[in-house]
């Protein structure tokens, strides 16, 4: 059971220039040993060829269970990574163990793994925390961040196939709906017109009988492949799919549409029990890609996927 602390989003708690966050989940939800980590990265990456998407990439949804039980099935994401170039990775994730009343943009330099830094893209930080919608739901925080592995758990995977790349970490402290339509708000006008990726972090449902826990997910996969964040959001709130990280897909959801986004290929989904064999209390997990399938404005080719196969 993940433990809440309520409180105000509190802002610029740590030096926020030099901070380097240090890894909190090497050891847990993935190898805390370098080699170690970097051969099973690359041994789940090297294993997959990615999808045939003739589109632009715009944004993927992955897991963040422990690397035994959703690391084949975030691979099949990150796999799409090794022919594109982009600048920077926008990652939007829930807070597990904190909760706080609005959405913490982290404030220090970068973020450390057993393979090295991944350094902030300052300037979409900034350009984020004064955009006319961001108000005073969004702040630089160290708060969610502290602790928390949702991001955590895909740098590795990262610094294996975008090894230059920037990243702007995002924890969402509560997921409500309004919440999540602002960010997507922000989000799409800040990434516009730039080469960067968005991604959401999320498992689906929890702790249900194998049979019930694929009803549920069905909902949440069912909601990415038509890619209707209304539907999703609507299912969340009646209680009839789950996914500790649904608001950040409906903000990543509705921002990859404003970007052009107009389809969806679910990569993989399984759940813990087809990893484990028991099938008395599992937890879902899915990967998917959004793209866009028309050009860009100008004749853009920003992070083209065609050409992929199987």
């Amino acid at each position: 059971m993940f433990l809440f602390f309520p409180q105000k989003l509190l802002k610029k708690q740590v030096n926020e220039r030099s901070y380097i966050r240090p890894p909190a989940a090497a050891g847990m939800f993935y190898p805390e040993e370098a080699d170690q980590l970097r051969n099973e990265v690359s041994g789940l990456v090297a294993s997959e060829l990615p999808a045939q998407l003739n589109g632009l990439l715009c944004a993927i949804v992955v897991p963040h269970a422990g690397y035994m039980y959703s690391g084949y099935t975030a691979a099949r994401a990150f796999a799409l990574l090794r022919e594109v170039k982009i600048e920077t990775i926008v990652l939007v994730g829930p807070s597990h163990r904190e909760y706080f009343d609005g959405i913490s943009v982290f404030p220090g330099a970068a973020y450390q793994t057993p393979l090295g830094t991944v350094f902030v893209d300052e300037e979409m930080r900034e350009a984020m925390l004064t955009s006319a919608a961001a108000g005073s739901l969004v702040a630089s925080s160290i708060q969610g961040h502290r602790n928390e592995h949702s991001l955590e758990v895909q740098l590795p995977f990262l610094q294996h196939v975008a090894r230059e790349i920037k990243i702007l970490p995002i924890i969402m402290g509560d997921q409500r709906r309004s919440y999540c339509m602002r960010l997507a708000e922000i989000l799409s006008a800040v990434v516009r017109e730039k080469s960067v990726l968005l991604l959401a972090s999320s498992d689906l449902s929890h702790y249900h009988s194998y049979e019930t826990a694929r009803t549920l997910d069905a909902n949440v996969i069912s909601s990415l492949q038509r890619l209707d964040e209304e539907r999703l959001m609507h299912d969340l709130e009646a209680e009839q799919a789950e996914a500790c990280g649904g608001g950040p897909m409906v903000a990543v959801m509705s921002a990859a549409k404003m970007m052009g986004a107009d389809s969806c290929s679910i990569l993989h989904s399984c759940n813990s029990g087809d990893v484990s064999g028991d099938r008395d209390t599992v937890v879902g997990y899915v990967s998917a890609a959004l793209f866009r399938t028309s050009p860009l404005a100008g004749g853009r080719t920003r992070s083209s996927l065609t050409g992929f196969s199987t």
